[in-house]
């Protein structure tokens, strides 16, 4: 019996599980915040609208296009082919929606939402292309980006 006190009084816990979970959490959080702050293009200056409102995104699927004064698509800081980028954006849209639910047509709107951060100096023919591309692949919802003039 005083073997058993003897060797329970000396026992420690072992920590490495623990920090090995912690890590893994920290490097997780830190990923998922970089992904979501690298799709915007922070050198694009958005026009400015005294009744700006911001999108609501909880639990909306959103697809970020950043269209600079040249009327070019950059996502992720790379320039893409417009009608590719989104037609492909499209199907992966298409594809999710259908495994959400099985009855979901091609007739359907898709249920991403289009937020659309375009370059103030953007002529409205170029951020018109963007737009018309969008809705011939079944996009139907759209939010103009803009900064608030507070």
């Amino acid at each position: 019996m005083s073997g058993s006190l003897a060797s329970a009084a000396s026992a420690e816990p072992n920590l490495t599980p623990m920090l090995d979970m912690v890590f893994q959490l920290i490097t997780f959080f830190m990923l998922v915040t970089n992904f979501k702050a690298a799709s915007l293009d922070l050198s694009l200056q958005l026009p400015v609208v005294g009744s700006a409102r911001s999108v609501d995104t909880d639990g909306v699927d959103l697809l970020i296009l950043n269209i600079d004064k040249g009327g070019k698509l950059n996502i992720y800081g790379i320039p893409r082919d417009i009608p590719s980028y989104i037609k492909g954006e499209a199907k992966a849209s298409f594809e999710s929606a259908k495994r959400d639910n099985p009855k979901f047509d091609k007739k359907d709107d898709l249920p991403t939402t289009i937020v659309v951060r375009a370059d103030k100096q953007t002529p409205f023919s170029l951020l018109n292309v963007v737009i018309k591309t969008c809705q011939d692949n079944g996009f139907r919802k759209f939010a103009l980006k803009a900064m608030n003039a507070e």
